[in-house]
């Protein structure tokens, strides 16, 4: 069975509190979804809101027409007479995702009118939008309350309009909705109206909305909503990453054309847009959900992946990894080694493991390119030596002036001295440090995060942990500690000068 996705972060996934997209924000996202990830069908607005809005929907539909998918981008509207089409038509879009009520409740209590009335409303809008070449979905906001307390009315409004409307997208609005529910309701709508495209939509109040969705499926919905990392009102939407992993691992009988491989990355582009991190155990885009942090299943993973599944990182596009701290074995010690491409014997991985285990008892967090540091630290070996040094910094950053930098710097036994300014104090220092590898001709990781951590409840003087995510040929990471934040983030930058010029990042270039 053929399933439509029609992903809505750029319209329900921006009722997020806090998060508005720029116009560029959209259009980059709108182009990743539809060209990259390949999902079917894209909600990128709603009428009427802002001028950006209109400026972000006028680029999004320019672009999708001179590439022959216009009708893969729609508009949340509105049952206003002509104000929610004439916005469509301006905007340049084909298709209107018209909001009505899919409750009695909601239509006499906050609209304060008869069904009837509501029901010639809709109509007026639907006559309206065909005179312009507008083809209208129909979304049944409160479906979930109006089919259980109010059905006749639902019924009575698909039979009035099926013959005018492209799809019914059956909304769980207030997201009250359990799988059991969720698959008897829908299933009562695809027998009811076999002839007829229903969509649902859901939300995810509950934390259920990817089961809803999935059972919705079994029902026999013919297309489902999702936003990029569950962004959406309140509690969020169904993920688009954790129901595409559901519907192609558990459910055979559906047929969806995500590119699987794309989901992390238009994940982390969202993120950035956004504002709203990722959380770590978040399934097939979290930081941590590829990651073994117990070294019995490091230990049955090198022997025969026992303890892997059908998620496979590689299909997203990620890597599997083994966490190094308090439960770590010798195994998940070995796997990071042989990541690293370092080889030591037995006795030494066994300290190596003590000191890791010692370490992380301590609340540490330690990177897989932490491990040259402990092995020269509990070898005594020369694995990794402090060919970068600051000698010397001073950071100023005074009011309505630019942050401004100045170090020095001794590397591999020559002092450099650089001044730059910046957007803020480590900005500064980054370019200042910058611009020394640049008279050196070599070229510095792109920074791709940076984390900072500060205990809860912690006082002023708590110690700052600053892990910064470097990216080149492949993605690795430096932490640094100490009470001041930029001082904790110079730290980490000199770990991951250090490692370059260590030459521990083999090919780590393009």
């Amino acid at each position: 069975m053929r399933v439509e996705i029609m992903d809505t972060t750029l319209r329900d996934g921006e009722q997020t509190p806090g998060v508005a997209f720029t116009v560029d924000e959209k259009f980059t996202v709108a182009k990743m979804l539809l060209e990259e990830v390949k999902v079917d069908r894209i909600e990128v607005a709603s009428a009427r809101v802002s001028t950006g809005e209109l400026e972000a929907t006028k680029k999004i539909t320019q672009w999708c027409k001179n590439n022959g998918l216009s009708e893969k981008v729609e508009i949340l509207g509105f049952v206003d007479g002509t104000k929610s089409v004439d916005w469509l038509v301006e905007a340049g879009a084909k298709v209107l995702n018209l909001l009505c009520k899919g409750s009695r409740r909601h239509v006499e209590g906050q609209l304060q009118k008869t069904p009837a009335e509501h029901l010639a409303d809709i109509q007026a809008v639907l006559k309206y939008a065909r005179s312009h070449g507008i083809k209208v979905n129909l979304y049944l906001e409160d479906w979930s309350n109006g089919v259980q307390s109010s059905p006749q009315y639902v019924f009575q409004l698909i039979e009035v309009l099926k013959k005018d409307v492209n799809r019914f997208m059956l909304a769980d609005t207030l997201g009250i909705l359990d799988p059991e529910s969720a698959y008897k309701y829908c299933r009562l709508m695809v027998e009811k109206y076999p002839d007829v495209h229903f969509d649902f939509h859901a939300h995810n109040d509950y934390d259920l909305a990817v089961a809803n969705t999935y059972m919705a499926v079994k029902a026999g919905v013919k297309g489902i909503h999702t936003t990029v990392n569950g962004l959406g009102e309140r509690a969020g939407n169904t993920v688009l990453s954790s129901i595409v992993g559901v519907l192609n691992d558990h459910y055979g009988k559906t047929e969806i054309f995500i590119d699987e491989s794309k989901l992390n990355k238009v994940s982390r582009i969202v993120e950035s847009f956004s504002g709203i991190r990722i959380p770590g155990n978040k399934p097939i885009i979290g930081e941590n959900v590829f990651t073994q942090t117990c070294g019995v299943h490091a230990d049955g993973d090198s022997k025969g992946n026992l303890y892997q599944n059908l998620l496979n990182p590689a299909r997203f596009g990620r890597l599997r990894k083994y966490a190094l701290g308090k439960t770590s074995g010798k195994a998940s010690i070995i796997k990071n080694l042989e990541e690293l491409g370092i080889q030591l014997d037995q006795s030494s991985i066994e300290k190596i493991t003590e000191k890791v285990v010692e370490l992380g008892d301590k609340k540490q967090n330690i990177t897989t390119e932490d491990l040259p540091y402990i092995i020269s630290d509990v070898l005594g070996s020369k694995l990794i030596s402090n060919k970068v040094k600051i000698e010397n910094y001073y950071i100023c950053h005074a009011k309505n002036l630019k942050p401004v930098a100045t170090i020095s710097a001794d590397i591999c036994g020559k002092i450099y001295e650089e001044t730059a300014t910046g957007s803020g104090q480590y900005d500064a220092f980054f370019k200042a440090i910058t611009k020394i590898y640049q008279k050196r001709k070599k070229r510095l990781p792109r920074l791709a995060d940076y984390t900072v951590t500060i205990p809860p409840g912690g006082d002023t003087d708590a110690l700052v942990e600053t892990v910064i995510t470097w990216q080149g040929d492949k993605e690795f990471k430096t932490r640094g500690l100490d009470s001041d934040q930029t001082a904790a983030a110079i730290k980490a930058t000199v770990k991951m000068l250090n490692i370059i010029e260590n030459g521990n990042t083999q090919n780590l270039f393009s």
